[in-house]
């Protein structure tokens, strides 16, 4: 996940993510960046998101996977 990339890495980056709502199929974009703020694209949507709970500046695995 470029979040994790840019965290490891001391970069900023950003990415969107194209997707749809599981209920009524309408297109959903979110844009995430690498200090984890994200922003819905759409007027009125609500997604759930989730963000994962690790403390990158002592992550010492070397995957985020690796660290759950």
């Amino acid at each position: 996940m470029p979040f994790v990339q840019g965290q490891l890495r001391g970069e900023e980056l950003s990415f969107r993510i194209e997707s749809e709502c599981g209920h009524c199929g309408k297109p959903l974009h979110i844009e995430i960046d690498s200090a984890l703020r994200s922003r819905v694209v759409e007027d009125g949507a609500a997604p759930l998101i989730q963000v994962p709970m690790v403390n990158f500046e002592k992550l010492e695995d070397p995957s985020i996977i690796d660290a759950f």
